[in-house]
Parts: structure tokens; C-alpha cells; sequence
């Protein structure tokens, strides 16, 4: 298996780095994205990567985008990613990359609950109501919620936390229409791939989107998609209200963080146990697995 901290491309202009991807210029219309092996928890970059996942995120979203075509336009182009760069390359974007059009991001990510948990849970205790929606009283950690809720969030930048906002907020950015035309596809991406994710013994408690415009204002889904990095993914046979369930992500990585009482969650990141990212690694070849019932492509 190729893992991959860092690519290093040098037969494309290099447009920037996130936390875990590597987005270089092909053509004016077209970007290549590179998923990388780099894990981030709480918004700080580890020094190891977790070999192969960078593959799980960019084959799920891939399976994904196949999933839900009908609901709303994507970003892939269909071109194979190891065209586009030189012979020597080949091997950094065999599995883990995507030749995507090149959009005009909306920079607010459309985030959507299904269920109560994480900084949800907490506005809740605090509020009774989550990003300002009021719920109905009594509700446990971990409860379905009775519909599901559409609650934005500004982007922020690379070491920053998104900021949660309100739908008002979201229209006031960027237009009503926008705002209301989101809202709705969020919702209907989410009670899909929620519904297919059942069957396969999964739940999905919540996960967020990412869209853009093309050259003719046409919105498309971008980034990544329905990954154990955007998404909690709960087995449904461990699931129970009241207390948080295990899931198919970096919580591994979050739960030993957790114990170090001299790391602030800020830069740099100290270094993680080979247990950890062993079994950080684990969770995320099972998750792709079981969606799809397919083990990943190396």
C-alpha cells in the first residue's frame, strides 16, 4: 500500500494544502486533489499518517458520488487521475485522487443531524435547542432526532474551528434562494445515504457538505462526501441512547489525546503510539467495507 504523508507533485501547479488534501491546477477548469494519509483532531495536523486512509476517503466519496448523482451534480470529471501527471507520479494518486471541475466554493459547510451528539449534545443541555432549532424536552444523548436538522457553519481556516450559524445568518452570506436550494439537498442527501447506510447495519448520526458553483452558477457537491472524516458513522448493533457509541473515524486518536493532560490541542501535534494508529487504521478499512462490501482498492 502506497502511504502518503505528503504528495509531491511537481508536473502540476501546486495550489495549496489542507489538512488532508493536496489540490494541484490541471488546466484553468480542472484541479487534481490528492487525499493524503494525514489525520487532523481537534483542527491540529498529527505528524503520522494512517496508512491507507487517505484511499478509504477518496473510494467512499467516490462510491458515494455514484450513490447520489441523481439528488444533485458532483464534481468529478471522469478523468483518470493518473493521466494528468508524469510516469514517476503515477503512484501518488493511484487510489486516493480525483480529476474534480474546478468550482467557486460556497464557504459555508451544510452540516446535517440526525442525531443528538457532540457540540449538538451540548447546546442542547445548555439550551435546549441545537444551533437555536428548538427540541422537545427529555431528549437523551444520542437520541434520533424526531426530523433532521439543517444547522450551517463558516468555514474557517486551516487550525480554526468552523462556527456554527444560524439559517438567517447562511441567507444573509449568500442569498436566500442559495441558502433555501442547500438546505433542501442537504436534507435529501443525508435521508439517502442514511436509508443505504442502515441496510449495511450503519448509522449515520451526522455529517456535513461542501458545495460550489460552476462557470454557470449551477450548484455541484464538492469535497469530500459521506467519509468517516465528515461523518459520524455509528454499527447499529452497539448503538444505544444515553451514551456516546463507538464509531468508524479517529476517535482512537481523540480518546488518547484526551489523556495527555500536558498537550493543549494546539500545534505541533505529539506523536502517536503504533497501537493507536493501528487501530485508528482498522476502523477505517471496516467502515468502507461495510458500506460498500468491498475491501479497498490498493
Amino acid at each position: 500500500m502506497n502511504s502518503l504523508y505528503q504528495s509531491t507533485i511537481q508536473s502540476l501547479p501546486l495550489l495549496g494544502r489542507g489538512k488532508v488534501r493536496d489540490n494541484y491546477a490541471v488546466g484553468d477548469d480542472k484541479i487534481l486533489i490528492v487525499t493524503t494519509d494525514r489525520l487532523s483532531a481537534f483542527d491540529v495536523v498529527m505528524n503520522e499518517p494512517i496508512p491507507g486512509k487517505g484511499m478509504v476517503l477518496n473510494q467512499m466519496t467516490d462510491f458515494w458520488f455514484g450513490k447520489l448523482g441523481h439528488i444533485v451534480p458532483n464534481h468529478l470529471t471522469g478523468i483518470a487521475p493518473e493521466s494528468v501527471v508524469a510516469p514517476e507520479e503515477v503512484e501518488q494518486v493511484r487510489g486516493r485522487a480525483v480529476v474534480a471541475k474546478r468550482l467557486q466554493p460556497i464557504m459555508v459547510e451544510a452540516v446535517v443531524r440526525g442525531y443528538i451528539i457532540g457540540s449538538g449534545w451540548k447546546d442542547y443541555q445548555a439550551t435546549g435547542a441545537i444551533c437555536g432549532i428548538a427540541l422537545p424536552p427529555g431528549l437523551r444523548q444520542a437520541d434520533k432526532l424526531p426530523e433532521p436538522l439543517f444547522t450551517p457553519a463558516a468555514k474557517a481556516d486551516i487550525g480554526e474551528h468552523d462556527e456554527n450559524i444560524s439559517f438567517a445568518e447562511m441567507e444573509k452570506r449568500i442569498g436566500s434562494e442559495l441558502a433555501h436550494k442547500i438546505r433542501d439537498i442537504s436534507i435529501a442527501l443525508y435521508r439517502a445515504a442514511a436509508d443505504y447506510a442502515a441496510t449495511k447495519g450503519i448509522i449515520i448520526a451526522d455529517t456535513k457538505f461542501e458545495f460550489g458553483l460552476d462557470e454557470n452558477g449551477v450548484l455541484h457537491l464538492m469535497d469530500e462526501v459521506l467519509t468517516a472524516d465528515s461523518s459520524r458513522f455509528w454499527p447499529r448493533d452497539s448503538y444505544a441512547p444515553g451514551m456516546s457509541p463507538p464509531s468508524f473515524d479517529k476517535q482512537f486518536v481523540r480518546d488518547y489525546l484526551e489523556t495527555l493532560k500536558d498537550w493543549n490541542k494546539t500545534a505541533p501535534a505529539p506523536t502517536l503510539p503504533p497501537d493507536v494508529i493501528a487501530k485508528t487504521q482498522a476502523k477505517y478499512f471496516e467502515a468502507i467495507e461495510r458500506l460498500t462490501g468491498e475491501k479497498l482498492k490498493a
